[in-house]
């Protein structure tokens, strides 16, 4: 651990609203990263700024740090930089997500000290501090979820501390440690109802409150379907299974996590991102592409967004994302993913009557939730976006929106192509998620806001804790405070008991757990939940699949810009069709794939074990801490 790097205090400008309202008083100041540590840290406005930098290290920017999405069951954004989920990944010598958040704990860390040598009024600088106590939370847990057990810092180290060469602490002390300082947090956080739109992406005690709940489902659900299998004993291998003094209960995290959930959802600066009746089928779609009045149709700005609890934000002239975010095509949905999302009467499509099959290239996407039609493109239908150099390529308007038909340049259709080799960029389905259709803005140059937590989330943790505290059965009361809004956003009928009564393959649990994976698509949740779940190496070990093609209009049709087949058997000589019918979740509602779909990574390709739920801690730590144990088996 000797790599925690000691970097000298620098502050970094916060580009949330609440700082550009005051741009030009704080450019005015000296340069932080010439301001020794002795001399700042005098006056609370010190402090705001160092809390001001905690948020620096969130974001688009730091997406390959925060989530793994393209590494899960329903992601056919299949290539050697997503071995995750494969089970192939080999011991790395060096991590960013260890690196990065042991090098962030020290600013962190370092704010906390001098908060204790502050000799003014504690109240001046406690919102200050309860962002610092925020912020170690948050990168232990980034710690925790991908290594489990990992040697918890709460002081900011220089070369000679001895904290350098400790072991690995448990997975529960580590938990317990996050639970500690964000209830010291939640303390300190003024309300969302204090913070007005001019503190927009700065912390709440709500989102202290809903981020708490995250980690109490997360580490419940861990200690119920994964318990002990990944700790190791300590000694020879792993973190071991050490519990401090006064840990939760499992029965304990589900109860707390669905109170605070619950609080949250009664905040009433927050609710779900709704217009409908300005945006269409598509309203959804714009939540996360959001940036000022000339990104959607309707001339909404980041001001009609109650939705998102905490969130990184950026600007389009003081701080553009610089990522390539829209032209790198976000996570594209699997075979699975496609199957997943419902039927507008509320039923998956293998039991709902509403459903028109896949004869015909768009007849899956009829009668479906919003939610697929606002992520992932219809075949043949007409879109502004991402297209290829043929395309003419750049963001573009999405059809709808007044004077777009004039800019002929780059009027496309999305057609889908299948004749590449197995596996390739272009193959499958196109989502969306987060691909702007704002016409002046290009590659690298977005910036809509990152949404770290929302309020559907929330939602979500509340039913699936309350279906667990239940024994796997939630009220319908319940449901209709918490998924059912999230239904009716996409028009979905409502989740009821009686709704799904008749079919013996579903369940509320699986239902709930359904709905987060479609909900939360592309957001960083579903790589982490399946492992949460125990399931992981069912869902991950099977084939990953795309379109049927066998008896749909996928293997004649031809492409009216080239007058090439779509389909090409030979490009897919390798991989094939799927042969038979294929049961592809332990949870058997969800979704099954029949025999006739394009297999995009076979199954014998896939080798996810239980030891891939946490990863391996890179050599080089090891190396410069011999204290530091390999995870189990590997």
């Amino acid at each position: 651990m000797k790599n925690i790097k000691i970097r000298k205090l620098s502050f970094v400008l916060l580009f949330s609203t609440s700082l550009l309202s005051g741009c030009d008083s704080f450019l005015n100041q000296e340069p932080q990263d010439k301001v020794s540590e002795t001399v700042f840290y005098k006056t609370p406005e010190h402090f705001e700024q160092a809390a001001n930098y905690l948020y620096t290290r969130l974001g688009f920017d730091f997406r390959t740090v925060q989530e793994e999405d393209a590494s899960s069951d329903l992601s056919n954004n299949i290539s050697a930089d997503y071995p995750y989920g494969r089970g192939l990944t080999q011991i790395p010598t060096t991590h960013d997500i260890w690196k990065k958040n042991y090098i962030n704990l020290r600013a962190v860390n370092q704010l906390l000290e001098k908060a204790v040598e502050y000799t003014g009024n504690p109240s001046e600088i406690a919102a200050s501090v309860s962002t610092a106590h925020f912020f170690r939370a948050w990168h232990h847990f980034l710690l925790l979820k991908r290594y489990g057990g990992v040697p918890i810092v709460t002081k900011s180290l220089d070369v000679n501390s001895g904290m350098l060469y400790a072991k690995r602490n448990s997975r529960y002390e580590v938990v317990y440690q996050i639970l500690s300082d964000l209830d010291k947090a939640i303390v300190g956080l003024p309300t969302a109802n204090d913070l007005g739109l001019a503190d927009q992406g700065k912390l709440s005690l709500e989102a202290a409150k809903s981020f708490k709940a995250r980690v109490l489902l997360y580490e419940a659900t861990w200690e119920k379907y994964v318990g002990t299998t990944t700790d190791g004993d300590g000694e020879s291998e792993g973190a071991g299974t050490a519990k401090p003094e006064g840990y939760p209960s499992v029965t304990d995290m589900f109860t707390e996590a669905k109170q605070k959930a619950l609080e949250v959802m009664n905040c009433p600066a927050f609710e779900l991102w709704d217009h409908r009746d300005k945006l269409g089928e598509r309203n959804y779609f714009y939540l996360f592409v959001l940036e000022d009045a000339a990104s959607n149709p309707a001339g909404l700005t980041k001001a009609d967004n109650k939705e998102f609890i905490f969130q990184t934000v950026y600007d389009y002239t003081l701080r553009q994302i610089n990522q390539n975010i829209s032209h790198a095509r976000p996570v594209c949905p699997s075979r699975k993913m496609m199957d997943m999302y419902l039927c507008t009467d509320g039923l998956p499509v293998q039991y709902s009557t509403f459903f028109k099959g896949y004869e015909k290239m768009t007849s899956e996407f009829e009668n479906r939730d919003n939610r697929l039609l606002s992520f992932v493109q219809i075949p043949l239908e007409k879109y502004w976006g991402y297209g290829s150099a043929t395309d003419g390529g750049g963001a573009r308007y999405n059809i709808g929106f007044e004077g777009a038909e004039a800019i002929t340049n780059y009027d496309y259709r999305y057609i889908p192509i299948l004749a590449t080799t197995a596996g390739g960029r272009n193959a499958g389905y196109r989502g969306c998620k987060f691909v702007t259709e704002h016409i002046g803005r290009e590659t690298k140059m977005e910036s809509m806001n990152y949404p770290q937590i929302r309020l559907a989330e929330v939602m979500l943790i509340y039913a699936e804790a309350v279906c667990e505290l239940g024994n796997g059965e939630i009220s319908d009361d319940d449901l209709n405070i918490s998924i059912n809004k999230i239904r009716e956003r996409a028009n979905v009928a409502p989740l009821t008991n009686e709704l799904i009564a008749p079919f013996s393959e579903l369940n509320m649990l699986g239902e709930i757990r359904r709905e987060r994976a479609i909900e939360l698509e592309g957001e960083g949740f579903r790589f982490d939940d399946i492992k949460r779940w125990g399931i992981a190496e069912e869902e991950l070990n099977h084939n990953i699949c795309l379109n049927y093609i066998t008896g749909t209009e996928y293997e004649t049709a031809i492409n009216p810009k080239d007058e090439k087949p779509i389909y090409v058997a030979s490009a897919w000589a390798t991989n094939g069709l799927t042969k038979m019918e294929e049961s592809v979740s332990s949870y058997a509602g969800i979704a099954k794939t029949k025999a006739g779909a394009l297999i995009l990574d076979p199954v014998g390709l896939r080798q996810f074990t239980r030891k891939n739920y946490v990863d391996a801690i890179p050599s080089d730590e090891i190396k410069l801490n011999s204290n530091l144990l390999q995870n189990p088996e590997w």
